[in-house]
């Protein structure tokens, strides 16, 4: 049985903890803040606290704090990305990234130690699936980057991606749950509509998602315009065929009143070509998306080439035509196996 640990509680989780070892929920907000926006990682060491509290936490009787130790880190030659390797508390291993672009600073965070998804051009794909996270493990990652940005930058993280190791649909409550922390206006306060959640296409996720009250960013990686295509790269296209999830995004659309973000990865040779950009136009005409281009990021179980610049030029023009906004990602931490698709434990 897992754990509890304070990072895994809500603001009112926590207060809950209060009241049942005897204690007011008023000293809810001050311990809260104190955990999450003052990013204090041994409170049983302060003297600022209320009486009680401080009591409860010399007693021991407080849910521990267990934050993630850093095995190792590495800067990208580009200035702007830092990879961390992260030991979580029984010894799993995942990796969070740090993304810099003229003083807005993202949090890329995992929500699985591997993957059951199978992406075949994707590093963390080839570890296979270890475990799910829990709340406070999303969560601490993030304070740990938050804090590396105020050390380093003098500056506080603006955007979370939920684009790391993992499928986070597929771990769901825990992925929602950390960002209803991280969301907390008594906390970090980074808005939903600076978070973003990734799928390989979950669609009972994406229909959860829907229905979720906070209004965060959804992002569907696509690959493919036909379910032999898509199937090629994305095993799990079996499960959730192309047709359903396309559905499944307007449907997501329409209930959030919201766009949604259409992650293509152009692999030279496979889905980069002038057919395949007409016929993904096609599929997503009528549509409220926009599109991410990503040119192939390397991995070391996957040959496939990134397309040459023009041929990414091309196939973005063809979307513009058909009237479809879109994006080429930045490559960022290429060098350190740091971007899309290229997270996995070692």
């Amino acid at each position: 049985m897992e754990t509890t640990t304070l990072h895994d509680l809500s603001f009112d989780q926590l207060r809950d903890e209060l009241a049942s070892a005897g204690m007011s929920r008023s000293h809810g907000l001050p311990f809260f803040k104190a955990l999450h926006q003052e990013l204090e990682t041994a409170p049983e060491r302060r003297r600022d606290f209320s009486p009680p509290v401080q009591r409860w936490l010399d007693s021991g009787q407080a849910p521990p704090i267990h934050l993630p130790e850093v095995v190792d880190e590495v800067a990208s030659d580009d200035g702007f990305t830092r990879k961390y390797l992260l030991r979580l508390a029984d010894g799993a291993e995942v990796e969070a990234v740090l993304i810099g672009f003229d003083g807005r600073f993202t949090a890329c965070l995992s929500t699985q130690v591997g993957c059951a998804m199978g992406c075949v051009f994707c590093a963390t794909g080839h570890m296979g699936f270890k475990r799910q996270l829990t709340v406070g493990e999303i969560v601490t990652q993030a304070h740990h980057l938050e804090r590396e940005v105020r050390q380093r930058h003098g500056q506080s993280l603006r955007n979370l991606v939920m684009m790391g190791m993992g499928e986070p649909l597929h771990n769901f409550e825990a992925t929602v749950g950390a960002l209803e922390i991280l969301s907390d206006t008594r906390g970090l306060s980074i808005g939903p509509k600076h978070m973003t959640i990734s799928t390989v296409g979950h669609i009972p996720g994406i229909q959860k998602l829907a229905r979720y009250p906070k209004p965060f960013n959804l992002a569907v990686s696509l690959h493919g315009a036909s379910d032999e295509e898509r199937g090629a790269l994305i095993p799990v296209n079996r499960r959730w065929p192309l047709a359903d999830l396309l559905d499944a995004c307007r449907e997501y659309s329409e209930v959030k009143r919201q766009r949604v973000f259409i992650a293509w990865t152009l692999i030279g040779g496979v889905n980069d070509d002038a057919d395949q950009a007409r016929r993904l136009a096609s599929l997503l005409e009528g549509m409220s998306v926009h599109v991410n281009l990503i040119p192939l990021n390397p991995t070391d179980d996957f040959d496939g080439e990134a397309p040459e610049p023009a041929r990414v030029a091309a196939f973005q023009e063809i979307l513009k035509s058909a009237g479809l906004p879109s994006t080429v990602r930045q490559r960022r931490g290429i060098d350190v196996a740091a971007g899309c698709g290229q997270l996995r434990s070692r």
